[in-house]
Protein backbone atom coordinates (compact mmCIF):
# COMPACT_ATOMS: atom_id res chain seq x y z
CA UNK A 1 0.00 0.00 0.00
CA UNK A 2 1.01 3.61 -0.96
CA UNK A 3 1.83 5.91 2.23
CA UNK A 4 0.42 9.79 1.22
CA UNK A 5 0.61 12.90 3.95
CA UNK A 6 -2.03 14.50 2.56
CA UNK A 7 -0.83 18.04 3.46
CA UNK A 8 2.54 17.26 1.94
CA UNK A 9 0.66 17.20 -2.08
CA UNK A 10 -0.59 20.28 -3.95
CA UNK A 11 -3.92 19.86 -5.63
CA UNK A 12 -2.86 18.13 -8.49
CA UNK A 13 -0.95 15.50 -5.89
CA UNK A 14 -4.10 14.99 -4.06
CA UNK A 15 -5.72 14.18 -7.43
CA UNK A 16 -3.71 12.08 -8.33
CA UNK A 17 -3.19 10.25 -4.76
CA UNK A 18 -7.16 9.32 -4.84
CA UNK A 19 -7.44 8.09 -8.31
CA UNK A 20 -8.72 4.76 -8.81
CA UNK A 21 -7.24 2.53 -11.41
CA UNK A 22 -8.16 3.47 -14.87
CA UNK A 23 -11.46 0.94 -16.00
CA UNK A 24 -10.60 -0.73 -19.10
CA UNK A 25 -12.90 0.36 -21.96
CA UNK A 26 -10.50 -0.08 -24.53
CA UNK A 27 -11.16 -0.49 -28.58
CA UNK A 28 -10.82 -4.30 -28.37
CA UNK A 29 -13.42 -4.49 -25.26
CA UNK A 30 -15.98 -1.56 -27.08
CA UNK A 31 -16.01 -3.79 -30.24
CA UNK A 32 -16.32 -7.13 -28.43
CA UNK A 33 -19.03 -6.31 -26.53
CA UNK A 34 -20.46 -4.38 -30.11
CA UNK A 35 -20.02 -7.71 -31.46
CA UNK A 36 -21.69 -9.81 -28.93
CA UNK A 37 -24.93 -7.58 -28.61
CA UNK A 38 -25.25 -7.37 -32.18
CA UNK A 39 -24.86 -11.09 -32.75
CA UNK A 40 -27.66 -11.71 -29.81
CA UNK A 41 -29.69 -9.12 -31.84
CA UNK A 42 -29.81 -10.86 -34.91
CA UNK A 43 -29.60 -14.19 -34.12
CA UNK A 44 -31.57 -14.36 -30.84
CA UNK A 45 -31.24 -18.18 -28.76
CA UNK A 46 -28.59 -19.74 -31.50
CA UNK A 47 -26.12 -17.09 -30.84
CA UNK A 48 -26.76 -17.08 -27.11
CA UNK A 49 -25.79 -20.89 -27.07
CA UNK A 50 -22.89 -20.50 -29.57
CA UNK A 51 -21.72 -18.01 -27.02
CA UNK A 52 -22.22 -19.74 -23.61
CA UNK A 53 -20.35 -22.89 -25.27
CA UNK A 54 -17.63 -20.14 -26.50
CA UNK A 55 -17.03 -18.36 -23.00
CA UNK A 56 -18.46 -21.02 -20.43
CA UNK A 57 -17.64 -24.36 -22.26
CA UNK A 58 -21.63 -25.55 -21.60
CA UNK A 59 -23.78 -27.17 -24.45
CA UNK A 60 -27.14 -26.00 -23.40
CA UNK A 61 -30.05 -27.34 -24.44
CA UNK A 62 -32.63 -24.87 -22.75
CA UNK A 63 -31.33 -21.72 -21.56
CA UNK A 64 -34.42 -21.41 -18.73
CA UNK A 65 -34.12 -23.13 -15.75
CA UNK A 66 -36.31 -25.74 -15.00
CA UNK A 67 -38.66 -26.02 -11.83
CA UNK A 68 -36.83 -29.73 -11.53
CA UNK A 69 -33.72 -28.00 -11.27
CA UNK A 70 -34.46 -25.41 -8.96
CA UNK A 71 -35.79 -28.50 -6.52
CA UNK A 72 -32.58 -30.32 -7.35
CA UNK A 73 -30.16 -26.89 -6.37
CA UNK A 74 -32.00 -26.37 -2.85
CA UNK A 75 -31.84 -30.22 -2.03
CA UNK A 76 -28.12 -30.02 -2.75
CA UNK A 77 -27.58 -27.07 -1.00
CA UNK A 78 -26.66 -27.57 3.26
CA UNK A 79 -29.43 -26.98 5.70
CA UNK A 80 -27.41 -24.27 7.24
CA UNK A 81 -26.78 -22.52 3.88
CA UNK A 82 -30.88 -22.21 3.27
CA UNK A 83 -31.51 -21.29 6.79
CA UNK A 84 -28.74 -17.77 6.17
CA UNK A 85 -30.23 -17.37 3.15
CA UNK A 86 -33.81 -17.05 3.99
CA UNK A 87 -32.80 -15.14 7.33
CA UNK A 88 -30.65 -12.71 5.33
CA UNK A 89 -33.59 -12.13 2.87
CA UNK A 90 -35.85 -11.21 6.02
CA UNK A 91 -33.84 -8.35 7.15
CA UNK A 92 -33.02 -7.31 3.53
CA UNK A 93 -37.10 -7.25 3.47
CA UNK A 94 -37.64 -5.47 6.45
CA UNK A 95 -35.67 -2.10 5.65
CA UNK A 96 -36.22 -2.50 2.87
CA UNK A 97 -40.35 -2.21 3.04
CA UNK A 98 -39.96 0.66 5.75
CA UNK A 99 -37.64 2.75 3.15
CA UNK A 100 -39.78 2.17 0.12
CA UNK A 101 -41.58 5.35 -1.02
CA UNK A 102 -45.20 5.93 -0.36
CA UNK A 103 -47.77 7.79 -2.42
CA UNK A 104 -48.30 11.79 -1.34
CA UNK A 105 -50.99 13.81 -2.20
CA UNK A 106 -51.02 17.60 -1.06
CA UNK A 107 -53.56 20.87 -1.76
CA UNK A 108 -51.45 23.10 -2.98
CA UNK A 109 -53.67 25.97 -3.25
CA UNK A 110 -57.64 25.53 -2.43
CA UNK A 111 -59.35 23.04 -4.68
CA UNK A 112 -55.85 22.13 -6.41
CA UNK A 113 -54.74 19.01 -5.02
CA UNK A 114 -51.07 17.28 -6.62
CA UNK A 115 -50.35 13.80 -5.92
CA UNK A 116 -47.47 11.54 -6.32
CA UNK A 117 -48.49 7.80 -7.47
CA UNK A 118 -46.05 4.75 -7.34
CA UNK A 119 -46.11 2.40 -10.46
CA UNK A 120 -43.67 -0.67 -10.83
CA UNK A 121 -41.40 -1.39 -13.41
CA UNK A 122 -43.07 -3.70 -15.55
CA UNK A 123 -40.34 -5.94 -16.51
CA UNK A 124 -36.80 -6.05 -14.90
CA UNK A 125 -33.94 -7.64 -15.19
CA UNK A 126 -31.18 -9.16 -12.61
CA UNK A 127 -27.40 -10.09 -13.03
CA UNK A 128 -25.87 -12.06 -10.79
CA UNK A 129 -22.33 -12.82 -11.49
CA UNK A 130 -20.48 -16.43 -11.08
CA UNK A 131 -17.11 -15.98 -12.30
CA UNK A 132 -14.79 -15.26 -9.47
CA UNK A 133 -17.09 -16.66 -6.85
CA UNK A 134 -20.70 -16.94 -6.88
CA UNK A 135 -22.88 -14.38 -5.20
CA UNK A 136 -26.02 -15.68 -4.00
CA UNK A 137 -26.46 -12.51 -1.79
CA UNK A 138 -26.51 -10.29 -5.13
CA UNK A 139 -29.77 -11.93 -6.09
CA UNK A 140 -31.16 -11.37 -2.62
CA UNK A 141 -30.19 -7.73 -2.94
CA UNK A 142 -31.87 -7.58 -6.11
CA UNK A 143 -34.92 -9.79 -5.84
CA UNK A 144 -36.49 -8.42 -2.51
CA UNK A 145 -37.01 -5.06 -3.74
CA UNK A 146 -38.04 -5.80 -6.86
CA UNK A 147 -40.96 -7.94 -5.32
CA UNK A 148 -41.62 -5.14 -2.37
CA UNK A 149 -42.03 -2.91 -5.61
CA UNK A 150 -44.23 -4.98 -7.20
CA UNK A 151 -42.96 -5.67 -10.63
CA UNK A 152 -45.00 -8.30 -12.94
CA UNK A 153 -42.03 -9.98 -14.22
CA UNK A 154 -38.74 -10.43 -12.60
CA UNK A 155 -36.10 -11.85 -14.86
CA UNK A 156 -32.70 -13.54 -13.39
CA UNK A 157 -29.74 -14.18 -15.78
CA UNK A 158 -26.60 -15.86 -14.04
CA UNK A 159 -24.00 -17.46 -15.25
CA UNK A 160 -23.70 -21.77 -16.15
CA UNK A 161 -21.27 -24.21 -14.88
CA UNK A 162 -19.16 -26.19 -16.94
CA UNK A 163 -21.25 -29.18 -15.85
CA UNK A 164 -24.47 -27.28 -16.93
CA UNK A 165 -25.87 -26.20 -14.20
CA UNK A 166 -26.26 -22.71 -12.39
CA UNK A 167 -24.77 -22.35 -8.88
CA UNK A 168 -27.15 -23.57 -6.34
CA UNK A 169 -27.02 -21.42 -3.91
CA UNK A 170 -27.88 -18.17 -6.60
CA UNK A 171 -30.69 -20.42 -7.52
CA UNK A 172 -32.09 -20.98 -4.05
CA UNK A 173 -32.08 -17.58 -3.38
CA UNK A 174 -33.84 -16.38 -6.52
CA UNK A 175 -36.38 -18.83 -6.17
CA UNK A 176 -36.71 -17.54 -2.04
CA UNK A 177 -37.22 -13.40 -3.40
CA UNK A 178 -39.95 -14.56 -5.72
CA UNK A 179 -38.02 -14.20 -9.20
CA UNK A 180 -40.08 -15.34 -11.92
CA UNK A 181 -37.68 -16.59 -14.43
CA UNK A 182 -33.89 -17.38 -14.50
CA UNK A 183 -31.72 -17.94 -17.21
CA UNK A 184 -28.44 -19.63 -18.11
CA UNK A 185 -26.37 -16.82 -19.09
CA UNK A 186 -23.92 -14.81 -17.89
CA UNK A 187 -21.38 -12.23 -20.01
CA UNK A 188 -22.52 -9.62 -22.42
CA UNK A 189 -25.00 -11.57 -24.02
CA UNK A 190 -27.24 -11.70 -20.55
CA UNK A 191 -27.35 -8.28 -20.73
CA UNK A 192 -27.82 -8.31 -24.47
CA UNK A 193 -30.63 -10.85 -24.09
CA UNK A 194 -32.83 -9.19 -21.41
CA UNK A 195 -32.27 -5.67 -22.97
CA UNK A 196 -33.21 -6.66 -26.58
CA UNK A 197 -35.27 -10.09 -26.08
CA UNK A 198 -35.00 -13.01 -27.97
CA UNK A 199 -37.17 -16.20 -28.66
CA UNK A 200 -36.86 -17.30 -24.95
CA UNK A 201 -35.46 -14.44 -23.21
CA UNK A 202 -38.10 -11.35 -22.44
CA UNK A 203 -36.99 -7.92 -23.34
CA UNK A 204 -36.96 -6.21 -19.76
CA UNK A 205 -37.16 -2.64 -18.93
CA UNK A 206 -34.38 -1.68 -16.75
CA UNK A 207 -31.08 -3.53 -16.11
CA UNK A 208 -29.76 -4.16 -12.73
CA UNK A 209 -26.76 -5.71 -10.85
CA UNK A 210 -22.87 -5.50 -10.85
CA UNK A 211 -20.11 -7.82 -13.44
CA UNK A 212 -17.04 -7.74 -15.15
CA UNK A 213 -15.52 -5.40 -17.56
CA UNK A 214 -17.58 -7.05 -20.67
CA UNK A 215 -21.03 -6.74 -18.38
CA UNK A 216 -20.51 -3.06 -17.46
CA UNK A 217 -19.42 -2.01 -21.05
CA UNK A 218 -22.57 -3.86 -21.78
CA UNK A 219 -24.99 -1.90 -19.44
CA UNK A 220 -23.34 1.31 -20.39
CA UNK A 221 -23.97 0.23 -24.15
CA UNK A 222 -27.95 -0.88 -23.86
CA UNK A 223 -28.12 2.07 -21.89
CA UNK A 224 -27.28 4.80 -24.83
CA UNK A 225 -29.52 2.87 -27.48
CA UNK A 226 -33.08 4.10 -27.12
CA UNK A 227 -33.97 0.33 -28.66
CA UNK A 228 -32.08 -0.89 -25.44
CA UNK A 229 -33.34 -0.60 -21.70
CA UNK A 230 -32.16 1.90 -18.53
CA UNK A 231 -29.74 0.43 -15.99
CA UNK A 232 -29.28 0.94 -12.28
CA UNK A 233 -25.98 3.22 -12.42
CA UNK A 234 -22.85 3.07 -13.52
CA UNK A 235 -20.27 1.10 -11.79
CA UNK A 236 -16.50 0.34 -11.49
CA UNK A 237 -14.54 -2.58 -9.20
CA UNK A 238 -15.95 -2.66 -5.65
CA UNK A 239 -13.70 -0.34 -2.91
CA UNK A 240 -13.85 0.78 0.90
CA UNK A 241 -12.14 4.23 2.25
CA UNK A 242 -11.80 3.46 6.22
CA UNK A 243 -11.64 6.69 8.44
CA UNK A 244 -9.55 6.01 12.05
CA UNK A 245 -8.05 7.12 14.99
CA UNK A 246 -5.53 6.24 16.41
CA UNK A 247 -7.93 4.37 19.32
CA UNK A 248 -8.88 1.61 16.35
CA UNK A 249 -8.02 -1.64 16.49
CA UNK A 250 -5.64 -2.12 13.44
CA UNK A 251 -6.76 -5.99 13.20
CA UNK A 252 -10.39 -5.18 12.53
CA UNK A 253 -9.16 -2.32 9.91
CA UNK A 254 -6.99 -5.22 8.23
CA UNK A 255 -9.62 -6.99 8.09
CA UNK A 256 -12.15 -4.64 6.48
CA UNK A 257 -9.49 -3.57 3.80
CA UNK A 258 -8.29 -7.18 2.46
CA UNK A 259 -12.61 -8.06 2.35
CA UNK A 260 -12.72 -5.55 -0.34
CA UNK A 261 -9.25 -6.33 -1.88
CA UNK A 262 -9.99 -9.90 -2.44
CA UNK A 263 -12.60 -9.18 -4.80
CA UNK A 264 -10.92 -8.14 -7.51
CA UNK A 265 -6.86 -6.67 -8.31
CA UNK A 266 -8.84 -3.44 -9.55
CA UNK A 267 -10.48 -3.07 -6.31
CA UNK A 268 -9.08 -0.63 -4.37
CA UNK A 269 -8.59 0.35 -0.60
CA UNK A 270 -8.03 3.24 1.33
CA UNK A 271 -7.05 4.01 5.26
CA UNK A 272 -7.34 7.47 6.30
CA UNK A 273 -6.14 8.53 9.64
CA UNK A 274 -4.80 11.12 11.83
CA UNK A 275 -2.24 8.37 13.35
CA UNK A 276 0.70 7.68 11.59
CA UNK A 277 1.20 5.06 14.45
CA UNK A 278 -1.68 3.21 13.01
CA UNK A 279 -1.11 3.37 9.22
CA UNK A 280 2.03 1.80 10.49
CA UNK A 281 0.58 -0.94 12.31
CA UNK A 282 -2.31 -1.29 9.83
CA UNK A 283 0.17 -1.88 6.85
CA UNK A 284 1.81 -4.53 8.97
CA UNK A 285 -1.62 -6.23 10.04
CA UNK A 286 -2.62 -6.42 6.42
CA UNK A 287 0.18 -8.35 5.04
CA UNK A 288 0.23 -10.52 8.31
CA UNK A 289 -3.79 -11.64 7.26
CA UNK A 290 -3.24 -11.40 3.64
CA UNK A 291 -0.69 -13.90 3.41
CA UNK A 292 -3.22 -16.29 5.04
CA UNK A 293 -6.11 -15.59 2.62
CA UNK A 294 -6.96 -17.98 -0.05
CA UNK A 295 -7.26 -15.14 -2.44
CA UNK A 296 -3.92 -13.93 -1.22
CA UNK A 297 -2.82 -13.00 -4.52
CA UNK A 298 -5.64 -11.19 -5.74
CA UNK A 299 -6.03 -9.20 -3.07
CA UNK A 300 -1.93 -8.60 -3.04
CA UNK A 301 -2.89 -6.78 -6.80
CA UNK A 302 -5.48 -4.35 -5.46
CA UNK A 303 -3.17 -3.66 -2.34
CA UNK A 304 -0.51 -2.34 -5.20
CA UNK A 305 -2.92 1.01 -6.01
CA UNK A 306 -4.11 0.86 -2.54
CA UNK A 307 -3.69 3.84 0.02
CA UNK A 308 -2.36 4.97 3.57
CA UNK A 309 -3.65 8.31 3.45
CA UNK A 310 -2.15 10.69 6.51
CA UNK A 311 -3.99 13.85 7.51
CA UNK A 312 -4.07 16.58 10.68
CA UNK A 313 -7.48 15.59 12.63
CA UNK A 314 -10.65 13.41 11.56
CA UNK A 315 -12.31 16.37 9.79
CA UNK A 316 -9.81 16.62 7.36
CA UNK A 317 -10.15 12.90 7.16
CA UNK A 318 -14.15 13.83 6.13
CA UNK A 319 -12.69 16.15 3.19
CA UNK A 320 -10.38 12.91 2.06
CA UNK A 321 -13.80 10.51 2.22
CA UNK A 322 -15.93 13.25 0.35
CA UNK A 323 -13.59 14.07 -2.25
CA UNK A 324 -12.67 10.20 -3.08
CA UNK A 325 -16.88 9.44 -2.82
CA UNK A 326 -16.38 5.85 -1.58
CA UNK A 327 -18.58 2.95 -2.82
CA UNK A 328 -18.26 2.16 1.32
CA UNK A 329 -17.38 4.27 4.45
CA UNK A 330 -16.55 2.70 7.50
CA UNK A 331 -15.64 5.01 10.20
CA UNK A 332 -13.70 3.58 13.26
CA UNK A 333 -13.25 6.10 15.58
CA UNK A 334 -13.98 6.66 19.56
CA UNK A 335 -17.45 8.29 18.70
CA UNK A 336 -18.34 7.81 14.86
CA UNK A 337 -21.65 8.78 14.95
CA UNK A 338 -20.58 12.15 15.63
CA UNK A 339 -18.60 12.35 11.71
CA UNK A 340 -22.02 11.05 10.35
CA UNK A 341 -23.48 14.48 9.54
CA UNK A 342 -20.37 15.49 8.32
CA UNK A 343 -20.73 12.23 5.15
CA UNK A 344 -21.55 13.98 1.90
CA UNK A 345 -20.98 11.33 -0.49
CA UNK A 346 -20.92 8.21 -0.16
CA UNK A 347 -22.77 4.38 -1.34
CA UNK A 348 -23.45 2.91 2.50
CA UNK A 349 -21.68 4.00 5.94
CA UNK A 350 -20.50 1.35 8.68
CA UNK A 351 -20.53 2.70 12.18
CA UNK A 352 -18.18 1.52 15.01
CA UNK A 353 -15.60 -1.34 15.34
CA UNK A 354 -18.64 -4.35 15.65
CA UNK A 355 -19.90 -3.18 12.29
CA UNK A 356 -17.28 -4.86 9.32
CA UNK A 357 -18.44 -4.21 5.55
CA UNK A 358 -19.28 -7.78 5.37
CA UNK A 359 -22.35 -7.24 7.47
CA UNK A 360 -24.15 -4.58 4.87
CA UNK A 361 -23.01 -7.34 1.76
CA UNK A 362 -25.15 -10.00 3.48
CA UNK A 363 -27.48 -9.77 6.14
CA UNK A 364 -27.91 -6.21 8.04
CA UNK A 365 -30.72 -5.58 5.45
CA UNK A 366 -28.85 -2.33 3.61
CA UNK A 367 -28.32 -2.91 0.13
CA UNK A 368 -24.82 -3.63 -1.27
CA UNK A 369 -25.77 -2.71 -5.09
CA UNK A 370 -23.84 0.62 -4.32
CA UNK A 371 -22.21 3.55 -6.78
CA UNK A 372 -18.27 3.07 -7.45
CA UNK A 373 -15.56 4.54 -9.05
CA UNK A 374 -16.79 7.97 -7.63
CA UNK A 375 -20.59 7.75 -8.67
CA UNK A 376 -21.64 7.97 -5.27
CA UNK A 377 -21.28 11.97 -5.62
CA UNK A 378 -24.59 11.80 -7.58
CA UNK A 379 -26.37 8.10 -7.22
CA UNK A 380 -27.42 6.20 -4.58
CA UNK A 381 -27.31 2.15 -3.99
CA UNK A 382 -30.61 0.44 -4.92
CA UNK A 383 -33.68 0.20 -3.45
CA UNK A 384 -37.52 -0.44 -3.71
CA UNK A 385 -37.59 3.41 -5.53
CA UNK A 386 -35.13 2.03 -8.37
CA UNK A 387 -37.68 -0.31 -9.20
CA UNK A 388 -40.64 2.24 -9.20
CA UNK A 389 -41.64 4.83 -11.28
CA UNK A 390 -43.26 7.85 -9.28
CA UNK A 391 -45.68 9.53 -11.34
CA UNK A 392 -47.44 13.04 -10.52
CA UNK A 393 -50.87 13.47 -10.90
CA UNK A 394 -52.46 17.04 -10.52
CA UNK A 395 -56.22 18.00 -10.26
CA UNK A 396 -57.85 21.29 -9.82
CA UNK A 397 -61.46 22.78 -9.64
CA UNK A 398 -62.86 25.75 -10.88
CA UNK A 399 -61.74 27.33 -7.98
CA UNK A 400 -58.33 26.25 -8.08
CA UNK A 401 -57.96 27.38 -11.79
CA UNK A 402 -59.43 30.47 -10.53
CA UNK A 403 -56.73 30.99 -7.94
CA UNK A 404 -53.71 29.56 -9.79
CA UNK A 405 -54.28 30.18 -13.54
CA UNK A 406 -53.32 34.04 -13.23
CA UNK A 407 -49.80 32.46 -12.46
CA UNK A 408 -49.43 30.17 -14.60
CA UNK A 409 -50.74 32.67 -17.63
CA UNK A 410 -48.06 35.77 -16.00
CA UNK A 411 -44.99 32.93 -16.37
CA UNK A 412 -46.38 31.16 -19.89
CA UNK A 413 -46.06 34.84 -21.14
CA UNK A 414 -42.74 35.29 -19.82
CA UNK A 415 -41.64 32.53 -21.31
CA UNK A 416 -43.37 33.65 -25.11
CA UNK A 417 -45.57 30.70 -25.14
CA UNK A 418 -49.16 31.97 -26.00
CA UNK A 419 -50.48 28.64 -26.37
CA UNK A 420 -49.59 27.91 -23.08
CA UNK A 421 -51.24 31.02 -21.80
CA UNK A 422 -53.86 30.46 -23.62
CA UNK A 423 -54.98 27.57 -22.47
CA UNK A 424 -55.47 28.80 -19.41
CA UNK A 425 -56.99 32.25 -20.30
CA UNK A 426 -59.60 30.76 -22.45
CA UNK A 427 -61.02 28.72 -18.98
CA UNK A 428 -60.59 31.97 -17.35
CA UNK A 429 -62.78 34.19 -19.89
CA UNK A 430 -65.36 31.14 -19.86
CA UNK A 431 -65.59 30.79 -16.73
CA UNK A 432 -65.90 34.63 -16.49
CA UNK A 433 -69.03 34.38 -18.89
CA UNK A 434 -71.11 31.27 -16.95
CA UNK A 435 -70.54 33.43 -14.20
Amino acid sequence: MKRIDWNALDDEGRREALARPAQSRSAELRSGVEAIIADVRTLGDEALRDLTARYDGATLDALAVTDEEFAEAEARLAPALKAAIREAAGRIERFHRAAAPTPVAVDTAPGVRVERVLRPIRRVGLYVPAGGAPLPSTALMLGVPAGIAGCREVVLCTPVQAHGRCDDAVLFAARATGVHQVFKLGGAQAIAAMAYGTATVPRCDKLFGPGNAWVTEAKLQVSGDPEGAAIDMPAGPSEVLVIADAEADPRFIAADLLSQAEHGPDSQVLLVSPSAGLLARVEHEVESQRRALPRADIAARALEESRLVLVHDLDEALDVSNRYAPEHLIIQTTDPRALLDGVDSAGSVFLGEWTPESLGDYCSGSNHVLPTYGYARSYSGVSVASFQKQVTVQEASAEGLRAIGPCAATLAEAEQLDAHRRAVTLRLEIMGATA
